[in-house]
């Protein structure tokens, strides 16, 4: 009940505290330009400079925020990167050297790598196909709310749910697990597998993606009700098949969406971090980027140049996706 307190004066707070802000802003702007009782060139101007100065108002909280919180550490993860253990001594471009001479920073790459094409692919499959279903039942509506319930559950609470699915007991003890249980049940061995090398990726993945679908999902349902009625019309008195109508007249038409979600669940991916934490730790091949970051900075001792290296590395990944996924996203929205 304490944290829930503190959770609710805090949102109360944030919320007096914004909306105070906005009213005592504005209010002062039109203290200082005033708009009644002044000569009609004297309102012309004081309302165009108002209409000017009060969208920075608004934005103005968040651009220093974004400054603060975005711009300031990359900056300061560019200069850390150049120096040692502690942040103190100058080491130049040793950390980079070090960094392509890793091989648990290659493997770290490698799974990204083998993340990025698994995940978003599998992901925008499914909601694509789940979409397309459920828009022709009944209980559509029904379907899509369980399918997208995962996305309420954090990654660490859907990290645990996994693990007591692949959870593994030696020593002839019942299985708990419900896959080795699965496999027991049709005169199988359990395995640990999580412990799995390589195969064990997939099956952190395999968290993800139960995620990620809800909400691709979701966005292709939207996109799909946006198909104008007459081409399916059209395509139905050509003679088009299903599979046709859906490959060759939905699927291209709504291939900017497919796009947008595709790159979103992508930045995710390279970002993820807390799945791969809860379930091995990194442990037994599954290491990725995110995670490496955070075990040299607070792991060990800690070593403040080599996680701002890595760090690094994620943001120079991460940043060309999503400059074309808001291309992408505008050059969307100009068309329509």
């Amino acid at each position: 009940m304490g944290q829930l307190a503190i959770a609710f004066v805090t949102m109360t707070l944030g919320v007096l505290a914004c909306a105070g802000y906005f009213y005592g802003s504005n209010a002062l702007l039109d203290s200082i330009f005033p708009s009644k009782n002044r000569p009609a060139e004297v309102i012309a101007r004081n309302l165009r400079i108002v209409n000017q100065v009060r969208p920075w108002l608004f934005l103005g909280p968040a651009l220093l925020l974004l400054v603060f919180y975005l711009f300031y550490p990359v900056v300061q993860s560019a200069i850390l990167s150049f120096y040692g253990r502690t942040g103190e001594e100058f080491v130049g471009f040793a950390n980079y050297i070090w960094l392509f001479q890793s091989g648990e920073f290659l493997e770290s790459f490698r799974n990204n790598m083998l993340w990025l094409i698994v995940v978003p692919t599998l992901s925008t499959f499914f909601g694509l196909i789940i979409a397309t279903m459920t828009d022709r039942i009944w209980w559509g509506n029904i379907a899509k709310s369980l399918i997208f319930m995962p996305m309420a559950i954090s990654f660490i609470g859907a990290s645990i749910i996994w693990k007591f699915i692949y959870e593994y007991r030696s020593g002839g003890d019942e299985q708990i697990g419900l896959l080795n249980a699965l496999v027991v049940f049709f005169g199988g061995e359990p395995q640990t597998w999580i412990q799995i090398p390589f195969w064990n990726n997939f099956f952190l993945m395999i968290i993800l993606v139960w995620i990620q679908t809800g909400f691709a999902m979701v966005i292709l349902s939207a996109a799909l009700r946006g198909i104008p009625d007459e081409t399916i019309e059209a395509a139905v008195l050509d003679g088009a098949s299903g599979l046709q109508i859906f490959f060759r007249i939905m699927v291209p038409q709504i291939w900017g969406t497919i796009a947008v979600v595709w790159t979103t669940i992508t930045i995710l991916v390279l970002k993820v971090f807390d799945i791969v934490l809860a379930m091995t730790n990194g442990q037994w091949g599954t290491q990725v980027l995110a995670n490496q970051m955070f075990s040299w900075l607070f792991q060990g001792g800690g070593d403040y140049g080599r996680s701002a290296v890595i760090a690094l590395v994620i943001m120079a990944l991460v940043v060309p996706i999503m400059v074309w996924n808001i291309k992408n996203a505008n050059a969307e929205m100009e068309g329509r």
